[in-house]
């Protein structure tokens, strides 16, 4: 950078912000890096106690932090993400559309070990929302060798995509509510209120709902029926523990399908069932549905909606943050739950 005075600055470009500090009152910018001088904004500089200002002279093979940003960010990201264009060194890596955040966590790890530049994420798996920041980067210093940041590149081809959001699918699903004192109309079922309140907000169409007694014959007839209907995924509630009478899971084998696994290391939700008929996912889902706000059910089905397949390994893997904190107030996902 060269250093030149206040009053022959005007016409040059900003290197760097200034800052103007009002004890008590104030402290901010007042003139923005890459911001060109005026001879208005002369008096003011000397008022704020600038006598020499720094204005960026980029050698031969050496990148300013906003084109560099920009470049991190556009080799980093899988189609259809955005970014925006740098304030103060900084891009923000934004996805479009809802859907599921797939970080390649060895990549980033491989980047972030370049030294001088930095990549930030959400977590791995996060459901995000349209319109919503996923990752953001920026270099370390006002300006960056051009080659490093070609050895980015050339890293992050090699783990392409670095990010990338999968869309959520808008599914048609099925509800198979099991119970003989619900379907009996000894308790009122709180289907619609709590779960199918979710999957409205996903997107998806609750095609069909069917109430069940404790009859593993009637679950799986019910469960054929959905599935003919056209249901791509099929939510089976309660009838899942220990208890005798609790057929649920007797009623999806007798359907016909295969179970990937039973049991999650997930509080709230150990109970879950997670099964394949054909093209059809049939997730069966434990009581606390009811009355928990964030289930396990919370982690699976965005990961359905992306297309994904759980496997009973990536379940093992969930104990590690698996443990719901049951906060006051629930601020799922942005919380360590499922992380």
């Amino acid at each position: 950078m060269k250093q030149i005075s206040v009053e022959n600055a005007v016409g040059t470009v900003l290197a760097h912000d200034v800052t103007r500090i009002l004890p008590g009152e104030f402290k901010g910018v007042a003139f923005k890096k890459g911001h060109v001088i005026r001879p208005e904004d002369i008096p003011e500089l000397i008022g704020i106690g600038k006598k020499h200002l720094y204005i960026l002279e980029l050698s031969a093979g050496e990148l300013h932090e906003d084109e560099a940003a920009l470049r991190i960010a556009r080799a980093v990201s899988g189609p259809g993400l955005t970014w925006t264009s740098p304030s103060e060194g900084k891009s923000s890596i934004i996805t479009p559309a809802a859907g599921l955040l797939k970080v390649d966590v060895a990549g980033l790890r491989r980047i972030n070990r370049l030294g001088s530049l930095i990549i930030v994420t959400l977590k791995n798996n996060y459901p995000c929302r349209a319109g919503q920041t996923v990752a953001a980067t920026r270099i370390i210093p006002l300006t960056i060798a051009a080659r490093k940041i070609e050895k980015l590149e050339a890293a992050a081809a090699r783990f392409n995509p670095v990010l990338a959001v999968k869309p959520f699918r808008p599914a048609r699903v099925g509800a198979v509510i099991t119970g003989s004192e619900i379907y009996e109309g000894l308790m009122p079922d709180g289907f619609d209120q709590t779960v199918g309140a979710k999957i409205r907000q996903m997107g998806c169409e609750l095609a069909a709902k069917r109430l069940a007694p404790d009859d593993p014959a009637f679950i799986a007839r019910t469960i054929l029926e959905l599935k003919d209907l056209g249901c791509e995924i099929i939510l089976t509630t309660g009838g899942l523990s220990v208890d005798p009478d609790d057929v649920t899971r007797q009623g999806v084998r007798k359907a016909g399908a295969r179970t990937v696994f039973y049991g999650t290391p997930v509080l709230p939700g150990a109970m879950f069932l997670y099964s394949i008929l054909d093209n059809c996912v049939i997730l069966g889902l434990p009581a606390c549905v009811y009355y928990h706000h964030v289930t396990v059910f919370d982690l699976i089905f965005p990961r359905i909606l992306a297309g994904e397949s759980v496997s009973a390994a990536e379940i093992s893997e969930m104990g590690h943050g698996g443990l719901c904190l049951n906060c006051e107030v629930c601020r799922y996902p942005a919380c360590p739950f499922g992380k």
